[in-house]
């Protein structure tokens, strides 16, 4: 049987902030809204031009309070070409990012940016 990864679902509080964060940051599209007025929550799919993979924001109508994120989330990632271009734009839009990091072995160059629920987005070296 064949098997395909479809999408990671995070929960927001505020629909508009996180499609801002996450077309204008990060650079994704949205490709579907599936809106159920009679559960109270909307659905948004987005992606990226590559990849085919899709991130879902979760909107409850009536979440007033922000998202208790646990410590069981860890992070969704992208890849990008240049990575401090990418951070110092993100950095001067105003969006809060961490310093460039590297694994001791070399295997990867990263850092992260926050979005406005508080989830991180691993940004790394293509």
């Amino acid at each position: 049987m064949a098997k395909k990864f479809l999408h990671t679902c995070v929960r927001v509080k505020d629909l508009d902030k996180s499609l801002e964060f996450y077309e204008k940051a990060l650079g994704f599209k949205e490709v579907r809204r599936l809106d159920y007025p009679e559960f109270k929550f909307t659905l948004v799919y987005l992606a990226l031009e590559e990849g085919g993979y899709e991130l879902e924001l979760t909107y409850n109508y009536d979440q007033e309070q922000p998202y208790d994120l646990g410590n069981g989330y860890g992070h969704i990632a992208i890849g990008v070409d240049s990575l401090e271009d990418y951070r110092e734009e993100l950095s001067q839009a105003g969006y809060e990012v961490t310093e460039i990091k590297g694994l001791s072995d070399g295997a990867a160059t990263y850092f992260f940016v926050m979005d406005p629920d508080g989830y991180k987005i691993e940004v790394i070296k293509n």
